[in-house]
């Protein structure tokens, strides 16, 4: 029974990494601004330090322009997805894979994801080439983002980022001060 465990986790984690390659690549080809956010950019900041300190995921999450949809949609359903709403946030399903849990999910960039944010989303333009081609966000944004967010997973991809170094002083002291005194809070816990 493990081994049937281990194996269906092996394929579930090849499945998002084809599913996050094959869309990314899609919308290079057709020149749409995005950056990979969530848990596959963490992974992808702390593997570029520690392959090993990665964690999986089992969605897509990308950072576009509202503007774009109409464009991001002809694209994904040309990749055969089928679009959906839930809770007012818009996702791609797979029917191969029809698990919301399995979606793509958009965030529009420079808006509030939920009323009450401390910040905006970030923009697309704060991304860059990650080794695997795709764009993701960088790490500076992708702080902001997970401390503005800060629901357990976002304290959980903090710690993991600096675990392996990534987040230094100037990147703390960046940050609008909500948003350092949860950092703050998160760096004193790995320390108890």
């Amino acid at each position: 029974m493990r081994s049937t465990n281990f194996r269906a986790y092996v394929m579930a984690v090849d499945r998002v990494e084809k599913l996050l390659t094959r869309v990314t690549s899609a919308l290079d080809a057709a020149g749409i601004k995005y950056a990979v956010i969530g848990g596959n950019a963490v992974a992808a900041w702390v593997a570029s330090v520690d392959p090993g300190a990665t964690r999986a995921t089992k969605d897509v999450d990308l950072l576009v322009e509202q503007s774009e949809l109409a464009r991001i949609a002809q694209v994904m359903q040309g990749l055969g997805f089928m679009r959906d709403e839930i809770l007012g946030v818009t996702l791609f399903v797979d029917p191969q894979e029809p698990s919301v849990r399995c979606g793509v999910y958009l965030v529009w960039a420079d808006q509030l994801v939920r009323p009450g944010y401390v910040c905006p989303a970030p923009s697309v333009d704060e991304a860059e080439r990650d080794s695997q081609g795709f764009l993701v966000l960088d790490l500076p944004a992708l702080v902001r983002m997970k401390l503005t967010s800060y629901r357990r997973i976002d304290q959980v991809h903090i710690e993991d980022l600096l675990r392996v170094g990534l987040i230094d002083d100037s990147m703390k002291s960046g940050l609008p001060n909500e948003l350092r005194q949860r950092f703050n809070e998160i760096e004193q816990s790995l320390d108890e």
